[in-house]
């Protein structure tokens, strides 16, 4: 006897396609819910250390970080590993850029304004893991005076005081933040990307040139001096740190 070989018939087909396009766009949805909640998780964690660093000052009438250990102590009424130099920034002690960069967050943190736990050391700081906050991509925050950000207008911006948001930040995601808080560009407003080389935090405060696009400029026509203004969202370059400027 033989046997019929029986296959999909087309309604069985559509319905496995239908099943198939509903799982992706689930997925998709899902993937641009989970961006957009990182987007605003970067977004509050900069709001709320700009709230704890000028809160910090108000309390205490010292810089965190800046403010010497042993008045840290006396004021946060804590034992402090690190302190700064008091001189009212926060900028290299000695020739080291590691220890009030590292103070800051034991600081912020000892007196209440910040969660985590922060050991504040600057040896511990050359390696970042539990010594700085982290964004939402794994990459270590550091708040310090620098001019370690780009700008539209100079190749050497001037020393001020700037929060890095953390490497590993996706192009896509610095543009959808940069849409929320600034400008939406790159190189203009407070929030601005960090450079390609000479950065203090080299290793965690670069990023790659192929973060911005440089082949269009705000217009057509426009001189070559305001090209790369742009995200550059199609290569979607996966480690684009952006900084805020205070």
């Amino acid at each position: 006897m033989t046997r019929k070989q029986h296959g999909f018939t087309l309604v069985e087909i559509a319905i496995v396609l239908v099943i198939i396009g509903l799982l992706l766009g689930g997925i998709l949805k899902g993937q641009e819910l989970i961006n957009s909640a990182r987007v605003r998780n970067i977004a509050d964690t900069n709001a709320g250390i700009q709230a704890a660093y000028f809160g910090f000052i108000d309390r205490y009438r010292a810089v965190p970080g800046d403010m010497n250990m042993l008045a840290a102590q006396a004021a946060i009424g804590q034992d402090m590993n690190s302190g700064g130099n008091n001189n009212g920034r926060l900028d290299a002690v000695g020739k080291s850029d590691l220890v009030e960069a590292a103070a800051l967050w034991e600081h912020l943190w000892k007196a209440g304004f910040i969660q985590g736990s922060y050991d504040g050391t600057a040896d511990a700081l050359a390696d970042y893991p539990g010594v700085a906050p982290k964004n939402p991509f794994n990459g270590s925050i550091i708040l310090y005076r620098s001019a370690d950000y780009r700008d539209n207008n100079t190749a050497t911006p001037s020393v001020r005081l700037n929060l890095m948001l953390g490497q590993n930040i996706p192009a896509s995601i610095a543009r959808e933040l940069d849409v929320k808080i600034d400008d939406a560009r790159p190189l203009t407003g407070v929030l601005r990307l960090a450079p390609k080389s000479a950065s203090i935090f080299t290793t965690i405060a670069s990023a790659d040139d192929d973060c911005i696009n440089f082949t269009a400029g705000d217009n057509p026509g426009d001189p070559p001096s305001a090209y790369g203004n742009e995200y550059d969202i199609k290569k979607d370059h996966q480690d684009c740190p952006v900084v805020f400027l205070y």
